[in-house]
């Protein structure tokens, strides 16, 4: 069983220039530095290969960023050819 009961899904910012990554609990921006592989000394028991942190100072929220970060990267992917 998971040591983390309670973790959220983040989502990808709708309509947002630069591909953004919100907390699927409050949906504050995940800040970059906080978003990272889950391997490792960096490892949480959740079944997410990426990891979001939330900072915001009411939240704290485990973020599994597996769909948004696929999404993200599709949504680059568009850009880059639409150039």
């Amino acid at each position: 069983m998971s040591e983390y009961q309670d973790f959220f899904t983040a989502r990808l910012a709708e309509n947002s220039t630069v591909p953004t990554l919100l907390c699927g609990h409050c949906q504050s921006i995940l800040p970059p530095s906080r978003i990272f592989e889950n391997q490792g000394e960096n490892r949480y028991d959740l079944p997410c290969d990426i990891i979001g942190l939330c900072s915001a100072d009411d939240c704290g929220a485990v973020n599994c960023c597996d769909e948004a970060t696929k999404k993200a990267e599709k949504q680059r992917a568009e850009n880059r050819i639409a150039v």
